[in-house]
């Protein structure tokens, strides 16, 4: 093993450390090297992971694999190679082959991923799961999979119940094949959080910060591993983009206490 191999392997292990640890992984979500570096600078920020969807909107691609997978693998890499901190990738559904676009990612740095399930049926969605693992290990990298189903973002119109028993099959079958938490995106309350925790144990739940979900801390009280926002932050960032220009546009200046970021 390479000191470069090494030093992956190590920040994978650090990745895993704080999906087990009792506080909450708080993750803010970045699309370049710019947004990485302002958020990495933070001395609360711990890890850093992409958000594929803002990702595809700076090269203007929608969302859902669009991008080139070249293009995302080298943003993604950029991002690692501009932070010591472990980097944790949004790899959509692994465009066409999760095994070899894991081991691409781990070549560029990157430490962990998101891999979603497209409510595909369970027996092929289980088995992309397992070759994300297969190919972390492979690769002598233990990523940390942060298994995505997406039972609540495609459920529909299904009963609330049919869908949460969904996701609690999908989430134990990707644990299973070795993923480290399931990630359920979805805008619900802490009822539904409390009957994942159930069903997958503590530290085993990921969770989107969509305005019905509990709070950090309450996530934390409850035993959630981590806590994303998507593409949200980058709505943030653009709203206050659109924001300072129409000022501009009105005779205003540059706001007081703007910091040079960049």
């Amino acid at each position: 093993m390479t000191n470069s191999d090494a030093t992956t392997a190590a920040r994978a292990a650090e990745l895993l450390r704080l999906h087990d640890a009792p506080e909450l992984l708080q993750l803010v979500n970045v699309w370049d090297v710019a947004s990485a570096r302002a958020v990495a600078a933070l001395p609360e920020t711990r890890a850093l992971a992409t958000a594929s969807h803002s990702i595809a909107a700076s090269f203007g691609y929608p969302d859902g694999e669009a991008i080139p997978r070249d293009l995302m693998l080298d943003m993604v890499g950029r991002i690692a190679a501009a932070t010591e901190l472990p980097v944790t990738a949004d790899l959509e559904a692994g465009y066409g082959d999760a095994g070899d676009t894991i081991r691409r990612a781990i070549a560029v740095g990157v430490v962990g991923a998101n891999i979603e399930d497209e409510l595909k049926p369970l027996g092929e969605s289980a088995a992309v799961m397992a070759a994300v693992v297969a190919a972390g290990e492979a690769e002598g990298v233990p990523v940390v999979l942060n298994a995505r189903t997406d039972a609540f973002l495609r459920g529909g119109d299904r009963p609330i119940d049919v869908i949460v028993a969904d996701a609690i099959e999908r989430g134990r079958a990707y644990l299973d094949a070795g993923a480290a938490c399931v990630f359920v995106p979805g805008n619900f309350g802490e009822d539904v959080v409390a009957r994942l925790l159930e069903a997958f144990g503590e530290r085993r739940l990921s969770v989107i910060g969509l305005p019905a979900l509990p709070s950090p801390a309450r996530l934390a009280e409850l035993g959630v591993a981590r806590v994303s926002y998507g593409p949200y932050v980058q709505r943030v960032a653009l709203t206050a983009l659109q924001d300072v220009a129409s000022a501009l546009y009105g005779g205003g200046t540059i706001p007081e206490g703007t910091r040079a970021l960049n």
